[in-house]
């Protein structure tokens, strides 16, 4: 199949072909005077290579080689080739123009081509990761021209191949996520070349974490015999890791933590390291093994007392002091300092004095071992990860050349850039961020739950404030978060290419290549995932129960249950359109994460949906909760089918279990939500026939808690609607209150009122039945408060007559003539922050929208980034036109809902924004307090503290008579991402999402 469509990617050029991530193209299908032929007419040009070339290099080179087969079914030779300077038995001259590939300054044979054309490198040489290609003439003897791929050390001449590679039509993830080829008869690339240049962030990794029960029960079975590492029993070998080594690479990613738990990189399989650096993957370890060990498992087996530096210093010395002689001939990156065994703080009486020498004796052992009395181009990090950062408050330093790894909180929020004057260091800084994650308040591990506008929102103010020497992402099992893992080093390896304009178009250019779409096709799903995401984000699927979503305020829970349904049918169309050989890759990346996070979503509403129903003694409880139990086994059949395609390639991939957490920890495993049943034989006491009103847990007739305060003989049930809700009717549930079947009327006394039935029948077959009550014509009702009595009757055979009045109470309002803006219904106004009615501009600052980041449309945030902040009042302003009709007590509060985020810039120096109506005084709102050192904050905390909800909410009040007014919202710092703002008017009810938005006039 032939892929060929042109699509504009924000900044970038309009592109012909396939477009490698975050790389300019030079590659196109079709021939032009410009260009050379890589396959051309069934002929591939030759690859030369030299013969000392680096060893990854050559990997590569074998891997360039077998990708223009993948995509032409035509395998070009692969040569070592040398010249007359070089050998004086020099190879012959192929026949043809090459492609000749080489790193300056190692490879004889790119030296040769560089001294005798005078080929001008000067814009790579010497710099990190760095590659050029063009075509050049006579570059050797016999040879009338080339194409020559030039990487300025190893990890660039790597990189160019890659790059390549992926252009020609190989996803990276041609193994990892069996995404097939796209296939071309012919290949070219520009006589021009592709170039880059030195990457944005240097050090851009992965880190292999919480990988039991999936990732480790995988490898095992694919990996090994049955029988792991000698001492550990580890199934991480090197045929896992060199599959690793290969698509970080194609990634554009170079460097590695390797799976920790359970496991020890350097002694697991003797040729871990060295193929690592063999293949040119940087080594670390993570935030917790320091000096190139896997502590605390090494410790255990080779270690000897405790990990206790105040009594063990020499032992654990000597610990240490062997592993940087295990891993000085490779290159490497040190973690140093000190946590306590098992990833635990170390304890209470450890002071800084200890920590930092410590740290002195690292610093001797790194002398020691590489003889060398400066060790600062030894590359070395210290992890400030949560109790290690409060060190750094309290006082400890270390030496300037050790960068400094600064951590999110383990759910995206990154807890401190370097400030102005921490960002002279040489050792610079980076950041150790997580998509995945086991600990406080709840794990989450099993499937896709991270916005990748999220990740550059706060990536981008690690490029900002210069935190870019190492990225390290925790990944877990690596396989649920393929996409996000390739957006992480895809920015890193060229930030400049993504911006808060275009960085959705990540989506589109990923759907485009993985799944070989039209450009409409993308579009589609790159629309797929952004929603996948941005649901499975609003609270991680671990963290979700029945109630999470409200059951009866704004029709909250029904509408999120439509979202995935509208989500899961068009993943199922796309699914089904693909071609057998693309649904794996598709199933995998997409279909299944939507699969199994709907069939969850559906599962917990009808929990709950099943136990409020219980509370109002209606016999639907019982549909309920058949449904629930069919979806949870429905949750395992997802699972196996997941594990069971492609003859089982990805078998325990997703062994994670996720259902019936009960604290912070995995359960053991998947335990179904409670349910409810109500007896099918027996009729409610208060009769047949149940009515439960919109935006009420009660139901009528007879006793409920939830009728009113006292909870018995309360008065009929009211529901309430105003012409400006954006809901524009409500319902009212007709139920059974047990086996026997009726019939029901409805009645209205007030001719104005809309019922979407005025019968039905009600039976254990049919157990309920929803009527919708409306107003069709407003300008029927008088202005202000209009009552109506609607009655439902229940008849069945051989039970008195039952009937239970509703009163419907409808409010005409009418804003002021000639009014623009957001008008309150139902006592609030609700506004999505993108919607503002003017947006001012202050120094080249103003508000811009972060699209679709967020719970439920977008965010907004003062850009461009910088060190910039405002007094209050003074900073870029977005203003919002609204008018209300009521307040409590002369007052309205402001509610805004803010994108989580910690005070990164200091708690000195908060997060903050000011709040205003009107002329009145502006208010400064610090939505995040301040926190011990290496702690955080209240209210971050608990199943229902703010990380968790994926929201901070922070009221305002002010007084404010009804009538037209202007909220205005200003900046103080950067870094704040608004999503939505709530004026409660005195109609606000709770709900997790908060209200629909307001009708705007």
């Amino acid at each position: 199949m032939t892929r060929a469509f042109a699509y504009l990617l924000g900044s970038l050029a309009l592109l012909q072909g396939i477009h490698a991530i975050g790389q300019d193209t030079c590659v196109s299908f079709s021939s032009a005077s410009n260009t050379f032929p890589v396959v051309n007419n069934k002929k591939a040009s030759p690859i030369l290579i030299s013969p000392d070339e680096w060893p990854g290099v050559q990997i590569a080179a074998s891997d360039f080689q077998a990708d223009i087969e993948r995509v032409t079914s035509v395998k070009p030779s692969l040569s070592n080739f040398t010249t007359p300077a070089s050998s004086p038995a020099a190879s012959k001259p192929p026949s043809g123009s090459p492609i000749i590939i080489g790193t300056l300054g190692k490879s004889s044979l790119i030296n040769h081509i560089v001294n005798t054309t005078k080929l001008d490198v000067s814009s790579i040489e010497g710099k990190w990761e760095n590659f050029m290609t063009r075509v050049v003439s006579n570059p050797l003897p016999g040879v009338a021209s080339a194409y020559v791929i030039i990487g300025a050390d190893k990890r660039g001449t790597i990189f160019a191949l890659y790059d390549h590679s992926e252009q020609f039509g190989v996803s990276p993830w041609y193994w990892w996520a069996d995404v097939p080829t796209t296939t071309h008869s012919d290949i070219f690339v520009a006589n021009s070349g592709c170039s880059h240049g030195t990457p944005s962030v240097k050090y851009r990794g992965i880190f292999l974490n919480d990988e039991q029960p999936a990732l480790q029960n995988w490898a095992a079975e694919k990996f090994t015999n049955g029988t792991g590492a000698q001492f550990t029993g580890s199934p991480f070998n090197h045929l896992f890791y060199t599959k690793l080594f290969e698509l970080i690479l194609r990634m554009k990613g170079n460097y590695l933590w390797p799976a920790m738990w359970g496991s020890a990189f350097g002694i697991d399989d003797p040729l871990n390291q060295p193929l690592a650096d063999t293949y040119g993957v940087v080594m670390g370890t993570s935030h917790q093994e320091p000096m190139m060990r896997s502590t605390p498992n090494e410790f255990n087996i080779f270690g000897k007392g405790t990990w206790d530096y105040t009594t063990n210093a020499d032992n654990i010395n000597q610990y240490w002091l062997e592993g940087a002689e295990r891993a000085r001939p490779f290159e490497s990156v040190y973690t140093i300092g000190m946590r306590g065994f098992g990833d635990l703080p170390l304890s209470e009486t450890t002071n800084v004095a200890l920590l930092e020498g410590v740290i002195q004796n690292q610093t001797q052992i790194l002398q020691q071992v590489y003889n060398e009395t400066d060790v600062s181009n030894i590359p070395q990090i210290w992890a400030l990860y949560k109790e290690v950062e409060g060190y750094y408050d309290d006082g400890m330093r270390v030496p300037d050349y050790v960068t400094l790894l600064w951590t999110d909180d383990n759910w995206g929020n990154v807890r401190r850039f370097p400030t102005v004057s921490e960002r002279n260091r040489t050792g610079g800084a980076g950041v150790y961020y997580h998509v995945d994650y086991v600990g406080d308040p709840r794990d989450y591990k099993w499937i896709t739950s991270t916005q990748i506008e999220k990740v550059h929102q706060q990536m981008s103010l690690a490029i900002q404030y210069q935190a870019d020497r190492l990225w390290i992402l925790n990944v877990g099992d690596l396989k649920p978060y393929e996409r996000e893992t390739e957006f992480f080093l895809t920015y890193g390896w060229d930030a400049g290419k993504w911006t808060s304009s275009n960085v959705t178009s990540f989506l589109n250019q990923w759907a485009a290549r993985e799944f070989d779409l039209s450009t409409s096709g993308a579009d589609n799903v790159a629309s797929i995932v952004a929603n996948l995401t941005r649901f499975n984000a609003r609270r991680k699927p671990e963290l979700l129960n029945s109630t999470t979503y409200s059951l009866i305020n704004y029709r909250e829970a029904e509408t999120v249950l439509n979202e995935w349904s509208t989500l899961l049918n068009a993943s199922t169309q796309v699914y089904n359109s693909l071609s057998s050989a693309m649904q794996p890759a598709f199933f995998q990346l997409v279909h299944h994460p939507i699969l199994a996070s709907s069939n969850v979503a559906q599962m917990l509403v009808a929990a709950g949906q099943n136990n409020l129903r219980a509370s109002q003694a209606r016999l639907s409880t019982n549909q309920l909760a058949d449904t629930v139990e069919q979806l949870f086994e429905k949750d395992f059949d997802f699972e196996t089918q997941y594990h069971t395609m492609l003859n089982g390639k990805w078998d325990h991939m997703m062994d994670q279990t996720h259902l019936g957490y009960f604290y912070w920890q995995q359960p053991m495993t998947n335990s179904m939500p409670m349910i409810s049943r109500v007896q099918t034989k027996k009729n409610a006491l208060a009769g047949v026939m149940r009515i439960a009103p919109e935006g009420t847990l009660g139901a009528w007739p007879g006793d409920n808690p939830n009728q009113c305060a006292q909870g018995y003989g309360c008065p009929p049930p009211t529901v309430t609607l105003d012409n400006f809700s954006p809901i524009a009717d409500r319902f009212i549930d007709v139920g059974a209150g047990g086996p026997t079947p009726f019939t029901f009327t409805v009645k209205s006394n007030s001719a104005w009122v809309k019922l979407s039935a005025t019968q039905g029948s009600i039976s254990p077959s049919n157990p309920e039945q929803r009527i919708f009550v409306s107003v069709p014509d407003w300008s029927k009702l008088k202005a202000g408060s209009n009552s109506a009595q609607i009655t439902f009757t229940a008849t069945a055979e051989g039970q008195p007559s039952l009937s239970v009045p509703v009163t419907f109470a409808a409010t005409k309002n009418t804003p002021a003539s000639g009014f623009k803006g957001f008008v309150e219904g139902t006592g609030v106004i609700s506004i999505e922050a993108a919607h503002a009615s003017r947006n001012s501009t202050v120094q080249g600052i103003s508000w811009s929208e972060l699209a679709n980041l967020g719970r439920t449309l977008s965010a907004v945030t003062p850009l461009p980034l910088g060190d910039v902040a405002f007094d209050l009042g003074a900073g870029p302003t977005l203003e919002y036109d609204f008018f209300n009709f009521n307040n409590v007590q002369g007052n309205v509060t402001v509610i805004v809902h803010m994108t989580p985020a910690l005070n990164s810039n200091t708690d000195q120096n908060p997060l903050a924004y000011g709040v205003q109506i009107d002329s009145q005084p502006a208010v400064k709102v610090v939505p995040i307090p301040s926190e011990v050192p290496g702690g955080l904050p209240n209210g971050w905390d608990t199943n229902d503290g703010w990380v968790a909800n994926s929201i901070i909410t922070t009221p305002t009040k002010f007084s404010v008579t009804p009538g037209a007014h202007t909220l205005k919202i200003s900046m103080i710092t950067p870094g704040v991402a608004i999503q939505k703002i709530v004026i409660d008017a005195g109609g606000l009810v709770p709900s997790y999402l908060g209200p629909p938005e307001s009708i705007s006039v």
